[in-house]
């Protein structure tokens, strides 16, 4: 199978601004490599550098050293080929949900018409049919991430970059938002880079699960695949034996870096 996206031996380290400049490792040697059509989750203590790996595979920020390849190409510059949907809203206030979905038709050329025409067929796939004509503050958090989404998807992305996009959602909602990115994905079958600190989601979602320590020098500490069949329900799927086993598993090796994590915090705090 051949690859979608590599990163192969990143290092990113932050400086400071003054003369006497000290430098951050955020994420160190780290190799991570997806297939095209797989679905892989990342995880990991907070604050551990999983945006940051996120960032490096968008095109937004170049990593210190190692190299990234999209479809075996270097990647120079943002990654045309890549989707990103952000934990926060990128939805423009002043534009309906329409017009938000089709503005990234219009940047690539796309006619007006043609534009809002594949609007309108996305936002119904994420069963907002009738509601394009709603602002962002008109919709639920549940309808904006479904806006948001088919913004995204409407581009037709190789490989799709989602950093925690339902961790301020409901449980309920959340749940079926992640239902109906399977349902996209699996009709679709691109390239999934999912960022998460939910460990459940994590393994409900993925083809593979990829663990990170905690930072400084964020790497991979292990990684799991996720041989759970599919179609899934997420909410059913959690009561799988299989399920609870490779959740025991995966937490094994999480556990400490959260507690790690969890104790970095604490002492930033203080």
């Amino acid at each position: 199978m051949s690859l979608a996206l590599e990163l192969n031996e990143i290092t990113v380290t932050f400086r400071s601004g003054d003369e006497r400049e000290s430098r951050y490792t955020a994420v160190a040697q780290t190799t991570l490599r997806i297939a095209a059509g797989e679905f892989v989750s990342v995880v990991g203590p907070t604050g551990c550098g999983k945006s940051t790996l996120l960032n490096i595979a968008a095109g937004l920020l170049e990593p210190s050293s190692g190299d990234v390849r999209v479809f075996g190409e270097p990647l120079q510059g943002i990654n045309r080929r890549a989707g990103y949907m952000f934990q926060a809203e990128a939805l423009m206030p002043w534009r309906s949900a329409l017009d938000n979905v089709m503005v990234g038709l219009q940047y690539r050329g796309v006619t007006e018409a043609e534009a809002r025409t594949q609007a309108e067929a996305w936002l119904a796939r994420v069963g907002l049919a009738g509601f394009g004509d709603r602002y962002p503050h008109e919709l639920s958090g549940g309808m904006r991430k479904r806006t948001a989404l088919a913004q995204t998807l409407a581009l037709d992305p190789d490989i799709i970059l989602m950093d925690e996009p339902f961790s301020a959602l409901d449980i309920q909602t959340r749940q079926l938002m992640e239902n109906e990115v399977l349902d996209l994905w699996a009709a679709r079958k691109k390239a999934v880079l999912f960022i998460t600190h939910d460990l459940d989601e994590a393994i409900a979602m993925s083809d593979r699960v990829v663990v990170l320590s905690a930072g400084p020098g964020t790497h991979p500490i292990g990684e799991f695949a996720i041989d759970l069949p599919r179609p899934r329900d997420v909410a059913e799927v959690r009561v799988d034996p299989r399920f609870v086993e490779l959740h025991t598993n995966i937490w094994s090796v999480l556990r400490d870096e959260v507690l790690k994590g969890y104790a970095q915090q604490l002492k930033k705090a203080a």
